[in-house]
């Protein structure tokens, strides 16, 4: 495949942008060179390269270094020393006044600020304003195809049947009352996985009791719990398929070893998933109504829903992540905690919804997906209603 400069320029006339500069130095940019789709090569020094919103790109790369961006198309500039680049830039960016770099004012969403402030500073200098690049780069990383969904489903099908599956081996060994770990449940997963042609960069993450109070607890053989009666045990499973380019599938359920679940995880878990579900009430209304919403703007109605319970202390993470071929993808996360995501939801991309309540005795998060499509957004596998009783 070859770069679509014809749709990023369409998309920085819309943005009225009067273009798009890409730039790197020793790979720190991954998102520039998954846009450009660059091939590997030898890239040892600065290398620009710049998309105007009309005419043909241009490119600035080193004297060494002149087959750089060779496998781009448009007129290629070229520098040695300091002044040089300085000048040549200024060329390259030509009459260009408004431009988009992978920025982030007060690195308020870091996700996508690769660019140094140094660089930023340098192309100011040339009388350019720069503005982030977020809501651009979402089309480019961010939006799914049609076998891109079916490999999420496909993914998810099976995930559903093996979280399921898990929670009942965990009841068995119980019942039989066997030595069984969060680690050996994890091990069976993996085996679970591998038969079933899932696959995953790390994890999953099984915990129990307290454990399940660190949002990213993963067992070890060193650091896993027994599994016994009276724990809550809490699953977050993820995987894709072993297709290429396939996405991920990422959820979260509890699970309770007992005949009756207690009170108090009840009424946690009932917050938790208020929480889940005004967020997604929020994001599926604003699709079907084709009114822009911003991530930040879904953390909040989740987030209001356990801090007037309460336990906005114990909720100390963002609402949802974008999902891609990485578990956590390059679009707007569903966030006004850790950064404040003003990127918009758009179609043919997905996220988590994944509240959670962590006390010191136990935590409870519930997760699900939600794919976003262009009039509409849709939950992509189960949902959990309420916290299973594993020895009902």
């Amino acid at each position: 495949m070859s770069v679509d400069i014809s749709g990023i320029q369409s998309d920085l006339r819309a943005a009225k942008l009067d273009g798009w500069l890409f730039y790197d130095f020793r790979g720190r940019d991954p998102i520039a060179h998954g846009i450009l789709e660059l091939p590997p090569g030898m890239r040892t020094r600065r290398w620009y390269y710049f998309v105007p919103a009309k005419g043909a790109p241009r490119k600035l790369v080193h004297k060494i270094e002149t087959e750089s961006l060779a496998a781009l198309p448009g007129e290629t500039l070229f520098y040695a020393g300091q002044e040089e680049l300085r000048k040549n830039l200024g060329k390259l960016l030509g009459r260009a006044k408004n431009l988009a770099m992978q920025y982030s004012p007060k690195n308020a969403i870091p996700y996508v600020a690769m660019v140094d402030a140094g660089t930023i500073e340098l192309v100011r200098s040339a009388g350019t304003k720069v503005v982030s690049s977020a809501d651009l780069v979402q089309k480019y990383e961010a939006c799914w195809s049609p076998a891109q969904l079916e490999s999420h489903l496909a993914a998810g099908a099976v995930i559903d049947r093996v979280v399921r599956e898990a929670f009942q081996l965990a009841a068995k060994n119980v019942r039989e009352k066997k030595k069984f770990t969060e680690y050996d449940l994890k091990l069976w997963i993996l085996k679970e996985f591998e038969t079933a042609g899932i696959t995953l960069e790390n994890g999953p993450d099984i915990a129990v009791g307290p454990h399940a109070s660190d949002p990213h607890y993963g067992p070890t053989p060193e650091s896993a719990s027994p599994i016994r009666e009276g724990d809550l045990l809490l699953l977050d499973v993820w995987g894709k398929t072993k297709v290429a380019g396939s996405v991920y599938y990422d959820i979260t359920w509890v699970g309770y070893l007992g005949a009756k679940v207690p009170e108090k995880i009840a009424k946690i878990f009932g917050i938790v998933r208020e929480a889940r579900d005004k967020a997604i009430e929020l994001i599926q209304s604003s699709v079907a109504a084709g009114k822009p919403l911003e991530g930040w703007q879904v953390d909040k109605a989740a987030r209001k829903v356990i801090e007037k319970a309460g336990y906005g202390k114990y909720f100390f993470h963002r609402t949802g992540h974008n999902i891609g071929q990485s578990v956590h993808g390059n679009g707007v996360n569903m966030d006004g905690l850790e950064t404040h995501d003003v990127r918009h939801l758009i179609p043919k991309t997905c996220n988590s919804i994944e509240p959670g309540i962590y006390l010191p005795e136990f935590g409870i998060r519930s997760e699900v997906n939600v794919y976003v499509g262009e009039k509409e957004a849709r939950i992509t596998g189960a949902v959990q209603k309420e916290v299973l009783a594993l020895l009902a």
